[in-house]
C-alpha cells in the first residue's frame, strides 16, 4: 500500500528547533495543568470531600502527553495558519491539481493530461498524479525555499500503467516543479527511465 512519506526542507525552518518549541510549550501547558488539578483536589479536600486522585490523571497532563497532543495538532493543522507559512518557509500544496504534460523526446509524442492529489502535513507528504493510462505515486520528495524565485518541489516517483494500457512498462522517473508566488500553480519538467525513457514538461493548476 502507498503511503506518505517523510519530505526534507531545503531552505526552510529548522524541524528540530519546532520540535525543541513544542516541548517547552509542553513543559510550561503541562505544569499549569498539574498545578489546577492538585489545586482542585485540595480545595475539594478543605471542603470535606473525599476526593481521591488517580495516578492516570496526572500522567493524561504530563509533559509528555501534552508535548503529543500538541506536535499532533501542529503536523495536522497550526502550520498551515498563514503567519506560519511565512515564518516556516514550508507552502501548503495540499489540494487536487490539473496536470498539462507535453513530451518533448520526439515530434510525434502526443501530450497528455492527469490529475495530481497532493496529500501534505508538517512532517509528511504524498503525490498521486493519475492520467488515463497510469498511476503514479512519489517514494521521497525534497521542498526548496529559494528566495529569488519561490519554491521547488522536486520528487521520485513510480509509475504504474493501468491494464487499460498493457503497451506501457512500469517505470520509476523524477520532477521538478517551480511554484508562482500565489501558489495557485506550478511549472516544471520530469523524465522517466527504468523502464520508459522519456522526457519533457509539466504544469499543474490548482482546483481545489
Amino acid at each position: 500500500m502507498i503511503q506518505q512519506h517523510e519530505y526534507a526542507l531545503l531552505g526552510g525552518f529548522n524541524r528540530a528547533t519546532i520540535g525543541r518549541w513544542l516541548g517547552s510549550l509542553a513543559a510550561l501547558i503541562s505544569g499549569g495543568l498539574v498545578f489546577v488539578v492538585l489545586s482542585a483536589v485540595d480545595l475539594a479536600k478543605s471542603l470535606g470531600l473525599n476526593v481521591n486522585l488517580p495516578p492516570t490523571v496526572l500522567s493524561l497532563v504530563g509533559a509528555g502527553a501534552v508535548y503529543a497532543a500538541l506536535y499532533w495538532l501542529f503536523d495536522r493543522r497550526l502550520w498551515k495558519f498563514g503567519p506560519l507559512v511565512k515564518l516556516l518557509r514550508v507552502p501548503d500544496l495540499s489540494g487536487q491539481w490539473e496536470c498539462q504534460g507535453n513530451p518533448l523526446q520526439s515530434t510525434v509524442a502526443t501530450p497528455w493530461q492527469g490529475r495530481m492529489t497532493i496529500i501534505q502535513t508538517w512532517d509528511k507528504l504524498r503525490l498521486r498524479l493519475e492520467t488515463d493510462n497510469s498511476v503514479s505515486n512519489s517514494l521521497s520528495a525534497a521542498l526548496l525555499f529559494d528566495e529569488a524565485v519561490g519554491f521547488h518541489l522536486m520528487y521520485h516517483y513510480r509509475n504504474d500503467p493501468k491494464i487499460v494500457a498493457p503497451e506501457l512498462k512500469g517505470h520509476h522517473g523524477f520532477a521538478e516543479l517551480i511554484f508562482d508566488r500565489d501558489g495557485q500553480s506550478a511549472a516544471g519538467d520530469y523524465f522517466n527511465g527504468r523502464g520508459r525513457n522519456t522526457f519533457g514538461i509539466m504544469k499543474i493548476t490548482k482546483v481545489n
